[in-house]
């Protein structure tokens, strides 16, 4: 029997991941958004309900992240019936968590339920794409595909790759109550780059890559640091080098901006020493004058998935 309505719940995210521009992000367990999606007779996507911490989103499908995404997916793979969405916010947007991300991430891994053959999840990645880009104006999948499955992932503009990483490689996010519009973060890098610049963050990257399939932590460690899009993102984001101070003082193998911001991650070895850190983080933050919301988990968090079906 086909099923007429599926729930599902798609993780918050730290895109870039530093060293990984548009390229590399990891899910984030606890935190996301949950989309319930609906079969209905008309051949097209409509939003009919967002509710949650964001509710002032757009209900046009071309302009609502979640439609825009099922739309592509629905014309993509010639769905015949039309699809109904009811997103649930629970990723505040501005937040450098993937928010955007998560409401397509979501509202496409429950349309796909839909299908009497749902498609592998991987499958849905130029479709999410397509759902970031109606809120940053780019397709870059650094949200959306480790969204989709989870962990740490390296993704380019047609392809997602997994990325193992080290046993008990723990990431703490710090969120400051403070909202950072992702355009307003692009329109900070605007100008021109040295060529050193890109060396050092290749450099790095490379380092990382090297340091998460080798399982080591030292070669991560020499490696995840932002020296191309960090500098001048930073003046944006109260208190932002106390709070990396911080972190790098408790022992953190590295820490920068988590995406856009004003969310500030660090990787740690394990679970302990990371909640330890963000506790000094908080009170970086504080002493900026911002509150802020504590989050760790593990970098191989869970990707987006099933709910709920009737």
């Amino acid at each position: 029997m086909s099923v007429r309505s599926a729930t599902a719940f798609a993780p918050a995210s730290v895109g870039n991941v530093g060293v990984g521009f548009d390229l590399m992000g990891h899910a984030l367990a606890g935190l996301g958004d949950t989309v319930r999606a609906t079969r209905i007779e008309e051949p097209l996507v409509r939003v009919r309900a967002i509710r949650g911490v964001v509710t002032e989103l757009p209900l046009d499908p071309e302009r609502n992240t979640a439609a825009r995404a099922v739309t592509s997916w629905r014309t993509r793979n010639s769905v015949p019936f039309g699809i109904e969405i009811e997103i649930d916010k629970g990723i505040p947007l501005g937040s450098g968590l993937g928010g955007s991300a998560a409401s397509a991430s979501a509202a496409l891994v429950a349309a796909n339920a839909l299908l009497d053959r749902p498609l592998p999840v991987a499958t849905l990645y130029p479709d999410a794409l397509e759902g970031e880009c109606a809120a940053s104006g780019s397709l870059h999948g650094d949200n959306v595909a480790p969204q989709l499955l989870g962990g740490l992932v390296l993704a380019t503009h047609d392809r997602v790759v997994p990325v193992p990483v080290p046993e008990g490689l723990t990431a703490v996010v710090v969120h400051p109550h403070f909202v950072l519009e992702t355009r307003r973060a692009r329109e900070a890098l605007a100008g021109s780059y040295a060529l050193g610049e890109f060396v050092a963050q290749s450099e790095g990257l490379a380092l990382v890559l090297a340091g998460c399939y080798a399982g080591d932590l030292e070669l991560i460690r020499a490696g995840l640091r932002d020296v191309l899009v960090e500098p001048r993102r930073a003046p944006l984001i109260p208190g932002f080098a106390a709070v990396k101070q911080a972190a790098l003082a408790a022992g953190a193998l590295g820490a920068s901006i988590s995406g856009a911001g004003p969310s500030v991650f660090a990787w740690f070895a394990d679970a302990g020493q990371a909640r330890a850190a963000g506790l000094a983080m908080q009170s970086a933050f504080a002493a900026a004058g911002l509150d802020s919301d504590l989050i760790v988990s593990p970098v191989a968090a869970p990707g987006a998935r099933v709910v709920a079906c009737e």
